[in-house]
């Protein structure tokens, strides 16, 4: 399931990139009157509507691409095996064993002087 969540961000991350790309290519609304004063609009790659049309669809595809995949990360984090709890659960069964008594300390060296205890 690895290489599906790996295959799924990829194609996130890629669709993020291009909405940005034609998001900032778009032309805002106030650009409408300058293409009317001969900008060339007919000629265009995209025809005489301009590619007004073609760019926010790409955008809306795109978008729709982007949140259909985060909602497939979103469930696919979300999967966890049915023999396994809680992580408090399993934090819980840890937490007793590290607090546990500390292990009696080492035997000094041989050559050490020992100091009675009082």
């Amino acid at each position: 399931m690895s290489v599906v969540v790996t295959i799924i961000l990829t194609v996130q991350m890629l669709s993020a990139l291009a909405m940005i790309g034609l998001i900032l290519v778009q032309h805002g609304k106030g650009a409408d009157m300058g293409a009317a004063f001969g900008s060339g609009g007919s000629g265009s790659l995209f025809g005489a509507s301009g590619s007004a049309n073609f760019l926010s669809r790409t955008t809306a595809v795109l978008a729709t691409v982007f949140f259909v995949c985060t909602l497939a990360l979103a469930y696919f984090g979300n999967l966890r095996p049915s023999s396994s709890g809680s992580v408090l659960e399993s934090a819980a069964a840890v937490a007793p064993a590290a607090s546990a008594a500390p292990a009696a300390p080492a035997a000094p060296a041989s050559g050490a002087a020992q100091i009675p205890a009082k």
